[in-house]
């Protein structure tokens, strides 16, 4: 293979589209540009915003709003509903609800609520409870901790 003899694959080069050299080339005339206006005129045309209508894009759209709080905490939600799956007298701790895969994502700290009832003792550990849970469970004779 020789330098002279490389060629660019086919379609890489287009060739330039000259306007204003005849009525044979089909670029004549008006050169592509119409025949008077705005688009007509050297320098004419509009902004890559611009619509037509009243309100331009950026106006129609909504000004961002709000605030994202950097140290909110997401929790993993546990009802009470799905801790029936767990022996009487079983401890219940965030590494074992992964295990079970009722918890999905361990980066996430656990949080108890109290949806459905309970009718067991447990030892349920986790990082949060609601009021409702932790009232459920020790109603039931379980027993809450909180993990820090």
């Amino acid at each position: 293979m020789r330098q002279n003899g490389l060629k660019p694959s086919v379609g890489a080069k287009q060739k330039r589209k000259q306007v204003g050299r005849g009525v044979g080339t089909g670029h004549g005339t008006y050169s592509c540009c119409g025949i008077k206006g705005q688009n007509a005129r050297s320098g004419g045309g509009v902004h890559p915003l611009f619509d037509g209508k009243a309100d331009s894009l950026i106006k129609c759209l909504p000004k961002k709003r709000g605030f994202n709080n950097p140290f909110r905490v997401d929790y993993n939600a546990v009802n009470l509903e799905s801790l029936k799956a767990f022996p009487e007298g079983s401890e219940i701790t965030p590494e074992k609800l992964i295990s079970t895969g009722i918890v999905k994502r361990k980066s996430k700290p656990v949080k108890v609520l109290g949806e459905g009832d309970i009718d067991r003792q447990l030892v349920v550990k986790a990082h949060r409870f609601s009021c409702v849970a932790r009232e459920k469970i020790e109603a039931a004779g379980g027993t809450v901790e909180v993990i820090r």
